[in-house]
């Protein structure tokens, strides 16, 4: 057996040094929430509105899991060089999405909790003052989202030149930085239940409708659960190494399948080390001679690919 075994500590090492620009943005997302938090549980006790009390209390689950994902940008920068961890310790920001994730959804099922009690035990409400502080409410939202807000697309188009003579395209999905995509769709879904509240408290000021309140807390939890239960996906995917579906997996069955000296995959394990990269462990058979480098080599059009193993069995 001939094995090849190829680090790129380089490529690695770049994606766990953490990341400070959103790590700074969300710092700044964390402060801003909490003073809201406080104005609107503050404003909500006093003004006698159930709407915007739970409002607040929605805020300060958010503002814990923001402060989660402030934890997990410390956490992957101290350990980034620890030997212990084999691939630097990147998978700090999955957990701390996933373990946002579940507060996520535990917020929904407290606002289902809070808007039935609502539904069927109605309280008079002082408009004027909660729906001014719910309005503040939402403006802190839609200026964390924008500072949270992953700018690169969703997904892009490029072309590998193979080195068997033909190229061709691939949709990859972009690959996102998972916890700062959890603070992103707490402050969504803080801003969901902060216009929930401001339509609630608007029909009932005009027109007395008091059961569009717990109404509209039961739509937002709806969506609310659906963000959660993606994101839960999503984070434990990466967590559990279940990624043998994604393109980059395909792309070497591709390279393997078309090259000259033909060979046939025994074993392929491909899971995520980094943002974008994947470490591979590939063992081929093959009747004609060839050196396990040279393999590696034909993977190395693929750059996600940044640490390859590489053994081959005669056929």
């Amino acid at each position: 057996m001939n094995a090849s075994l190829a680090h790129h500590c380089s490529h690695v090492g770049r994606f766990d040094e953490g990341n400070p620009l959103a790590e700074r943005k969300t710092r700044w997302a964390v402060l801003l929430t909490a003073l809201m938090m406080v104005a609107e549980i503050s404003g909500g006790w006093y003004y006698n509105s159930m709407a915007l009390l739970a409002d607040g209390w929605h805020m300060s689950s958010h503002a814990l899991a923001l402060g989660l994902a402030l934890l997990a940008y410390a956490l992957a920068r101290r350990f980034a060089r620890d030997p212990r961890f084999s691939f630097g310790a990147w998978k700090f920001e999955v957990l701390g999405g996933y373990t946002s994730a579940l507060c996520l959804l535990g917020v929904a099922g407290v606002m289902v909790f809070e808007s039935t009690g609502r539904l069927f035990a109605p309280r008079p409400i002082r408009y004027d003052e909660a729906m001014l502080i719910a309005a503040i409410g939402l403006a802190v939202n839609l200026v964390c989202a924008w500072l949270l807000k992953d700018e690169h697309p969703h997904d892009h188009d490029h072309d590998h030149g193979h080195a068997h003579g033909h190229g061709h395209g691939h949709g990859h999905e972009h690959h996102h930085d998972l916890n700062q995509r959890a603070a992103y769709l707490h402050v969504l879904a803080d801003a969901a239940t902060s216009v929930a509240a401001i339509v609630a408290l608007a029909a009932g000021k005009l027109w007395g409708a008091d059961w569009l309140d717990p109404v509209m807390g039961l739509a937002g939890a709806v969506l609310v659960g659906r963000w959660s239960l993606g994101l839960l996906r999503q984070t434990g995917r990466v967590l559990l190494d279940a990624e043998m579906d994604a393109p980059v997996v395909e792309e070497v069955r591709e390279v393997i399948a078309a090259s000259p000296i033909p060979a046939r995959i025994l074993d392929l394990h491909v899971w995520r080390v980094g943002k974008g990269s994947y470490a591979c462990i590939l063992r081929l058979a093959t009747r004609e001679p060839a050196s396990a480098e040279y393999f590696r080599q034909q993977l190395a059009i693929h750059e996600e690919l940044v640490h390859v193993t590489v053994e081959i069995e005669p056929a």
